[in-house]
């Protein structure tokens, strides 16, 4: 029996939302209703806390075992593995669409749905592993390292989740990747997934104040100014957006987050 959204419990929507944007087998245990998928970008910023949380893990117990530069590899990759590089390939496939495609919407968008990687592609990924692990790196203390990490990656998704608010979908249900367009946030679903994004962030904002006496309305701000700037870019050029454009600005707004604290820290 088909169980309607607004009867799918809480916990069925977390439990989609875990096997949509990590590759580990949570699919075994239990199988939520294909309605729930609808809204696993309300529980993206808690799927942050499990890729988040294993990355900082790695880079807490790691430093006393590995050199720095081979802990934060370690880190990235897990969390690589663990996404199965959702993310990554969205951020391939935008450059790909955008670098490629001209002002042509409709090409963007076949371009981007095109499996196959391309010269963009390939750059954007070089630069943006190569800008993660150099901002990372900066980043000497273990302890430290792994409350950003935490923090960064749950409050960068609940930033770049918003652009389902702001933006209607590219493509038409059928058309997408998924086949699955996203909905839209109601008070509730916006309050929890604020609450979400924001738990991991606490310690760095208290660190950031109490310990180093920086300017942590920086931290929130400047994630939040790149998510604006690639509003206003989806908007003019394709006048919405797709799963790829989601995977691309969370790694962008991510790696913003970095190099944010990176710089205020020296």
């Amino acid at each position: 029996m088909q169980i309607s959204l607004d009867t799918s419990k809480w916990w069925q929507r977390i439990w989609a939302a875990l096997i949509f944007f990590t590759r580990l087998p949570f699919w075994r245990i239990y199988q939520p209703p294909q309605q729930c998928y609808s809204t696993v970008v309300e529980h993206w910023p808690l799927t942050g806390w499990l890729t988040g949380g294993v990355m900082a893990l790695i880079i807490w117990f790691g430093s006393s075992i590995l050199p720095h530069s081979l802990v934060i590899l370690c880190a990235i990759l897990s969390r690589v593995l663990i996404t199965g590089a959702l993310h990554e390939d969205g951020l391939a496939d935008f450059f790909d669409g955008f670098g490629g495609g001209g002002n042509d919407k409709q090409r963007i968008l076949d371009i981007m749905k095109d499996s196959r990687i391309g010269t963009y592609g390939v750059i954007a990924l070089i630069f943006y592993f190569a800008l993660l692990y150099a901002t990372l790196f900066t980043l000497s203390s273990p302890g430290l390292a792994a409350i950003i990490v935490l923090g960064g990656d749950a409050y960068s998704k609940m930033v770049a989740g918003q652009i389902i608010s702001f933006l209607p979908y590219a493509r038409t249900e059928e058309t997408s990747k998924a086949h699955t367009i996203y909905r839209k946030f109601s008070v509730k679903t916006g309050i929890s997934y604020f609450l979400q994004g924001v738990i991991p962030l606490l310690p760095l904002l208290y660190i950031s104040i109490v310990e180093y006496d920086i300017q942590w309305t920086y931290i929130i701000f400047v994630p939040c100014l790149v998510m604006y700037l690639f509003y206003l870019f989806l908007n003019r050029r394709i006048q919405g957006y797709t799963g790829d454009c989601c995977g691309a600005l969370f790694l962008l707004v991510e790696l913003s987050f970095y190099i944010t604290v990176s710089c205020l820290l020296r």
